[in-house]
């Protein structure tokens, strides 16, 4: 049960990202989901220690999203920078 909550919360923080990084139209489901997980993952590596929250990965809270949704626009932003050469 907690995986399937995981992959609804990941699609769910990657959709927000990438309407945030204007990438929505570029991308479909899976890749909303996977954006959202590994996001969650490089903002657990990154954020979550200068804050003290963790990430979806650890529990669902409302600081867990927002760190979350942080490291999946980080990772946006990443991939825009290599594919574009300029982050939008």
């Amino acid at each position: 049960m907690n995986f399937l909550i995981w992959l609804i919360i990941g699609g769910i923080v990657g959709w927000l990202a990438s309407l945030i990084m204007r990438t929505d139209a570029s991308q479909g489901i899976l890749l909303n989901v996977v954006v959202g997980i590994v996001g969650a993952l490089l903002g657990g590596w990154l954020i979550s220690p200068l804050v003290g929250v963790g990430t979806i990965n650890q529990g669902i809270s409302i600081g867990s999203i927002l760190v979350s949704l942080v490291g999946a626009v980080i990772l946006l932003a990443i991939v825009n920078l290599f594919r574009r050469g300029r982050v939008r």
